[in-house]
């Protein structure tokens, strides 16, 4: 989705239509400086299976308050 929208990594818009601009808000929100956040909350009932967002190449764009994680597994 982020390439879909003309996004980089780091939450840039590098796009080249207007197109791409057009609907951004269904999936993002902007932030300061022209960055773009996923509009996301991420659950699960272990915290490992979101570290393994945090580490990822997009997990720095997800807002800290939007993991929401119990602290032991169902398994």
């Amino acid at each position: 989705i982020f390439g879909e929208h003309g996004l980089d990594s780091d939450g840039q818009y590098n796009g080249t239509s207007e197109l791409q601009l057009e609907r951004m808000s269904v999936y993002f929100n902007e932030a300061s400086g022209n960055k773009y956040v996923p509009r996301a909350v991420l659950v699960d009932l272990e915290p490992g299976t979101m570290d393994a967002v945090r580490a990822g190449p997009f997990g720095q764009l997800f807002r800290p308050d939007n993991f929401v994680f119990g602290q032991s597994g169902a398994g």
